[in-house]
């Protein structure tokens, strides 16, 4: 029997289990669209594609299922890139499914084809992105692709894979054999653990450490593998510190997590990293800002240092620190593996009283320090203000997205977040735009509970169609403007270094610019207010989490730093130290 490819493919993906698609509509995946209106999955529209990778990116990150994008090709593809490369350099898995020109008509430069070094080669574009790039040239074909690249999503280090469809094919009828014959397919993949051996020798080197440290990366949270993260450090009382996408992975109120290290880390965790004798890293790539653009010394000291590099994706192990020892596997297999060999050597664990008085006053100093900034009535509003009325304010579960500036890098140095995937950061590529459009995916992959963004003036002026999106799709988050009238972080970067703010601010006229967001956010159907003083918004934001309905919060705020304990080597380019060069601090001569 015979039917329409485009009906397959959507009855294959209700199969899989896919909720949601999110996309723009084309010519190229009108079959499809006709096809999702009569299926069980919820077509996400949304005003542009870069809104509908990081809506995707959002969903998958909280479910852990790979998001769905819909695409059309060309402009639709390219608008696409930036939220596919986000999810990329995060290791979130997508699979985008695009139209493609005609399979007749390659090289005769139909509408919107890119050929201008093969024909119809616009599925190169996403390349050096993806996991893998298909292009369909049979209409049989399609679901034996779409098995390989729902599996390969998943695997290994996720990320997200394109599969590129020239729009006749969604319209041919194929056999439905094709499709039938890939229900046996057992797509679950066992993921790698350590072998008892290696196990044995992490502990060992553990043990024998005087100042060993584990160094939490965001595979941890991937993996699911916080519960195994928590009973080894409670066994063997060993101090963690975290990368940004690792925070979650333990509980920040945990007495022997110390916190974000690098640029924006503290004192105590750049030094507690930087004099650890022995390093377990697990699911970490040692990205510049958490390892202090890895001049030695600063944040770690690599060696002496012995580490023990864990990841999933053998390409970064050794990448940017030498190990002494290795291993590829998954994060949650990995710890669950060295946790049964430390309870079997060392059944009565460890103690060390002294550590978690040391991580306990220096908390309380941090905070103690932070209390006035923190309880301000300044207006406008101090940003450490805004983030302690929304952690007093917001469950334990609600989750939040960032975006970039002191909503992300604040928020990872000083916001207490005691479960894992209820932080979602735009990390390998900080993307400005991100928090507002992943919120609506992640709202919808987590519909009973409390979702927001934390997002500058600046990130959420690029994606204010995401409020069309969420009042059509009825999807109720809240987005909390963190307004200082400016691309506040390279504001503060530029004047730091050159005494002028040139480019960064939003002026007219010399005086602070910018659209009046709660006014706009009503004319969109959406709930709205401008905060008017620091005493307001603690209410205005428990409000916004009571009204069952999309609600934006536009809040004036101080532009000011966030506070760096860490090193930048973009700092010394700009303005170059006698210490450094090319990257490396020198060193001393005896």
């Amino acid at each position: 029997m015979k039917k329409l490819v485009a009906y397959q493919m959507t009855a294959y993906l209700e199969a899989k289990g896919v909720e949601y698609i999110f996309g723009l509509c084309g010519h190229t995946v009108i079959a499809m669209l006709d096809a999702l209106e009569k299926s069980s999955i919820k077509f996400i529209s949304v005003r542009h594609e870069q809104i509908a990778a990081h809506a995707a990116d959002g969903y998958a990150r909280v479910t852990g299922k790979p998001g769905v994008v819909l695409s059309h090709l060309g402009p639709g593809l390219t608008n696409a890139t930036t939220g596919v490369a986000n999810a990329a350099l995060d290791s979130i898995p997508l699979v985008v499914i695009a139209g493609d020109v005609p399979s007749f008509y390659y090289g005769k430069h139909p509408h919107q084809e890119v050929n201008m070094h093969a024909d119809a080669s616009q599925y190169e574009i996403y390349r050096p992105f993806v996991k893998r790039a298909w292009r369909v040239e049979r209409s049989e074909q399609i679901p034996e692709i779409l098995d390989k690249a729902f599996a390969l999503a998943v695997s290994g280090r996720p990320g997200p894979v394109l599969v590129s469809v020239p729009m006749d094919m969604f319209s041919r009828e194929v056999e439905t054999r094709h499709f039938d014959r890939r229900k046996d397919h057992n797509p679950h993949i066992h993921k790698p653990s350590l072998a008892p051996g290696v196990a044995e020798q992490v502990v060992e080197l553990l043990l024998s450490a005087d100042k060993p440290l584990i160094y939490a990366g965001g595979g941890i949270i991937t993996a699911g593998a916080s519960t195994e993260l928590t009973a080894l450090v409670d066994l063997l009382d060993i101090p963690v510190t975290r990368t940004l996408m690792g925070q979650g992975a333990i509980s920040d109120l945990h007495p022997l997590c110390a916190g974000m290290t690098g640029f924006w880390g503290t004192e105590l965790t750049n030094r507690l990293t930087r004099e650890a004798d022995v390093i377990l890293a697990v699911g970490s790539r040692f990205a510049e800002a958490d390892c202090s653009s890895w001049y030695e010394g600063v944040t770690f000291n690599i060696p002496p240092a012995k580490l023990i590099h864990i990841d999933i994706d053998a390409a970064e192990i050794g990448r940017n620190f030498p190990v002494t020892i290795g291993a590829v596997a998954d994060a949650k297999e990995a710890l669950a593996a060295i946790l049964a060999a430390a309870r079997k050597t060392k059944p009565e664990g460890v103690q060390r009283p002294a550590l978690r008085q040391e991580i306990a006053a220096f908390k309380k100093a941090f905070k103690e320090a932070n209390a006035e900034v923190e309880k301000s009535d300044r207006f406008p509003m101090t940003p450490q203000r805004i983030l302690a009325d929304v952690r007093e304010v917001l469950p334990e579960d609600g989750i939040i997205l960032t975006d970039v500036g002191w909503n992300k890098n604040g928020v990872g140095q000083q916001f207490p977040v005691t479960r894992p995937k209820t932080i979602l950061h735009p990390g390998g590529l900080a993307t400005m735009g991100f928090g507002p459009a992943a919120v609506l995916g992640a709202k919808l992959g987590a519909p009973d509970k409390h979702v927001i963004t934390l997002v500058g003036d600046g990130g959420f002026g690029t994606q204010p169609s995401v409020m069309a999106t969420a009042v059509e799709s009825n999807i109720p988050v809240v987005w909390v403007v963190m307004n200082n009238y400016a691309f506040g972080t390279i504001a503060g970067l530029e004047y730091a270094h050159y005494k002028t703010c040139f480019g960064t601010l939003f002026e007219r006229d010399g005086q602070p610019y910018n659209p009046e967001w709660a006014d706009v956010a009503r004319a969109y159907g959406i709930k709205a207010k401008k905060i008017t003083s620091a005493a307001e918004f603690k209410e205005a934001f428990r409000e916004a989490l009571k009204s069952g309905e999309p609600y934006l919060l536009d809040v004036p705020m101080e532009n000011i730093p966030v506070p760096t304990d860490g090193a930048w080597n973009i700092n010394d380019i700009y303005t170059p130290k006698e210490n450094v060069c090319e990257g490396r601090l020198k060193q001393e001569q005896p």
